[in-house]
Order: C-alpha cells, then sequence, then structure tokens
C-alpha cells in the first residue's frame, strides 16, 4: 500500500507543478460557474412587458386587457396600448416590450356569432418565455370566448328571442370555463443556475483530466520511468493502482472546489451534502475508468489527447452540460442516460430542488456505476487482447 500512495503522490505532485492543470481544473470552471451567477443572479423574477392592441374597442376585446391586468398577474405583466399593429411590431422588435397581442376588429361581435380573424401575438426570438405567457392567456381567453359564443348560440337554438341575445351574451361574458391551467414549481425550491451550473462545469473540466492521464502515461513510457518503475520491486498492478488513485484525489479535488465554491460565494443550494458527495466520488472513478479505457485504445501520446478530447465532448454535449436537460429534445435527454455526467446532473438537479437521499441520487448512481462498469470491462478486454501474442 505504501507503494502505492508513493506512486499516487509522485503523479500529483507532477500535475500540480503543471500550471495549465491547476488552471483547467480548478480555476476555470470556478469562472465560468462565476459568470453563470453573474449573469442569471435576477432569474427567479420574471417579468413581461406585453403589448396590446384593440383593434376592435369592444367589451370582449377590454376584457382581455383586463385578465392582462388582473391580480393574479399583477407584478408580472405590465400592459402597454397601441393604436396598431405596426406601432406595436416597431416596439417588439426595438425590446421596449416583450411581446404584443393584436386584437382584431369585430371580436366582440362574434359572440353574437359573427366572424373575426384571430387573436395575434407579435413575439420576438430574445423574449420567448414571455410570448409563451402572452399566447398561453389569450388562448385562454379565447377559450372562454369561445365557450361563451357556443352558450348564446345554443340558447338561440333553444328558442330564445333575438332581443334577449345582448343581455344572455353580457351573462355569459361573467361565466369561466370549469377547468383551469394553473403553473405549478417544482416539489420544494426552485432550481437556482449556479446549482446546475457549478457542478456541471466542474464536471465538464474535470472529464479534461482523462486526456491528462493518459498523455502522462504515454510520456512516462517514453521516458523510460515506467519501465524503471518496472524493474524495482514493485508489481505493474500497484503501478496502474497508484496512478488510479492520483488521477480520482485530481478529479474528486476538481470537483470538491467548484461546488464549494459555488455554495460559499455564489449561493448554490443542494438538499444533501452526502449526495453531492457520493455524486462527486462517483464521477471521480467514472474518470479513472475512462482514462484507463483511453490508455488501452492508443498507442501514442497524440492519440490519447485526440481521442480524449473526441470522448469528453461527446459526454458534455450529450450529458446536457451547456444547457438545461429540459431545453433539449426527448431524443437528446434519451441520450443523456447513456452518460455518466447526464445521470449526475439529474441527481444535482434533484438535490438543488429539496430531494433527498436515495430518492435524488440512487438512480444516477447506478446509472454512472453501469457506465464505469461496462467501461471498466471493455477496458480489461482490451488490455487482454494487447498482450496476446
Amino acid at each position: 500500500m505504501r507503494v502505492v500512495l508513493a506512486i499516487a503522490a509522485k503523479d500529483l505532485r507532477q500535475r500540480l507543478r503543471d500550471r495549465s492543470a491547476w488552471v483547467i481544473v480548478f480555476l476555470a470552471p470556478v469562472l465560468i460557474s462565476a459568470l453563470m451567477a453573474l449573469a442569471f443572479n435576477n432569474n427567479s423574477e420574471f417579468r413581461a412587458n406585453i403589448g396590446v392592441v384593440d383593434l376592435d374597442r369592444g367589451p370582449a376585446a377590454t376584457g382581455l386587457t383586463q385578465v392582462l391586468k388582473s391580480p393574479e398577474l399583477e407584478g408580472t405583466v405590465h400592459v402597454r396600448s397601441y393604436d396598431d399593429e405596426g406601432a406595436a411590431r416597431r416596439a417588439v422588435d426595438a425590446g421596449r416590450v416583450h411581446a404584443a397581442i393584436v386584437v382584431p376588429k369585430g371580436f366582440t361581435q362574434a359572440l353574437h356569432g359573427g366572424t373575426a380573424a384571430p387573436v395575434k401575438v407579435l413575439d420576438s426570438v430574445d423574449f420567448g418565455l414571455q410570448a409563451q405567457l402572452a399566447r398561453a392567456v389569450t388562448e385562454s381567453y379565447v377559450a372562454q370566448v369561445n365557450a361563451d359564443r357556443l352558450s348564446v348560440a345554443t340558447a338561440v337554438a333553444a328558442g330564445v328571442p333575438q332581443s334577449d341575445v345582448p343581455e344572455l351574451a353580457a351573462k355569459a361574458a361573467l361565466l369561466r370555463l370549469p377547468e383551469e391551467v394553473r403553473a405549478e414549481g417544482l416539489p420544494d425550491d426552485a432550481l437556482k443556475v449556479i446549482s446546475y451550473f457549478g457542478p456541471s462545469m466542474g464536471m465538464f473540466f474535470v472529464l479534461f483530466t482523462v486526456g491528462f492521464g493518459a498523455r502522462g502515461y504515454f510520456i512516462e513510457q517514453q521516458q523510460g520511468t515506467l519501465d524503471r518503475i518496472a524493474a524495482a520491486p514493485v508489481g505493474r498492478g500497484a503501478l496502474l493502482l497508484g496512478k488510479s488513485v492520483s488521477t480520482f484525489v485530481y478529479s474528486l479535488a476538481g470537483l470538491a472546489t467548484v461546488t464549494l465554491v459555488s455554495w460559499l460565494a455564489f449561493g448554490a443550494s443542494w438538499a444533501d451534502p452526502l449526495g453531492v458527495a457520493a455524486l462527486s466520488v462517483a464521477m471521480a472513478v467514472c474518470v479513472v475508468c475512462l482514462t484507463a479505457l483511453v490508455i488501452a485504445l492508443v498507442r501514442t501520446e497524440q492519440q490519447a489527447q485526440g481521442l480524449a478530447s473526441i470522448l469528453v465532448f461527446a459526454l458534455v454535449l450529450l450529458g446536457g452540460n451547456f444547457v438545461f436537460a429540459s431545453g433539449t429534445t426527448a431524443l437528446i435527454r434519451r441520450l443523456a442516460l447513456f452518460t455518466p455526467n447526464g445521470w449526475a446532473l439529474r441527481g444535482f438537479t434533484d438535490l438543488g430542488t429539496g430531494v433527498r437521499g436515495w430518492a435524488a441520487v440512487g438512480a444516477p448512481l447506478l446509472g454512472i456505476a453501469a457506465f464505469s462498469a461496462a467501461v471498466a470491462l471493455v477496458t480489461a478486454l482490451l488490455l487482454r487482447l494487447r498482450r496476446t501474442p
């Protein structure tokens, strides 16, 4: 065991003498996490500036404006009125409002069985969430208007005199659909951006140690260091174990640094510190397995660097290190389940929203363990084939 620790300590000293190692694993993820925290510091304060163009001038159109100004949306939606669609379009393009709703002429008349053009929502690619809110409110209100129109039409078909239609329409406008859709948050706490991107960036840069470890192995092989160690009374198993321990400690230290700084300096929060530690340990073990796989697959330092880079970027792109998993396609979300970092980010997301214990980290730990076991098995087979004459 003393030999293993001596080899691990030697590797760690070599890495810590390399300034690029400090930058990539410790400094860069902290800085990028800090930028994320600063960029999204006010992400919990959602506000939508919505423009309204009332071309109808009737009570039904006025009702839509009243919905936007209702107490339920107060503090979230700010309404500005415009005289025509062109003015609203210019305001949206200039960013003065996030989206605009254009109520067509004849909208109120539709309650009496008439026809009108559909309500239009003018949006901007820069404010997608605000445009979705405008569409949701508009579609809900139009659905209510259609329900009112249907109720009036049903009454007329049943024999109600035409003279009573205005009164019926006024009463129908006071009705509400029996079902409403209300947005609900996550079970406990809202996920902070830094609680996701802190560990995400930590894993991204720690995966680069795969290339460091593999390159270091071939450099020492070229320099004859491995042969000299092998000539000593040290088994090859102890040599590989020592190098694995150094990679594990280095990777775990990088992850621990990023999570601690994210917590202490930028307010990241996770419900279960033991869960955070378990996910970090599992990812560090996975990095060791990936390093061994790269060494088993290639023959030179340059090949190791190239393969490690391809492997790292494939994992981080599929695993969701750059975007929230919920913002990707269904296919990418399924592919993320084949990556260890994708599973780890699921665990950090649950921990960041108040889930504790095995419920948060159980499935991610099993997913990472399965990936690491598969990589270790493939590595063992490759090494055996390499030794076979």
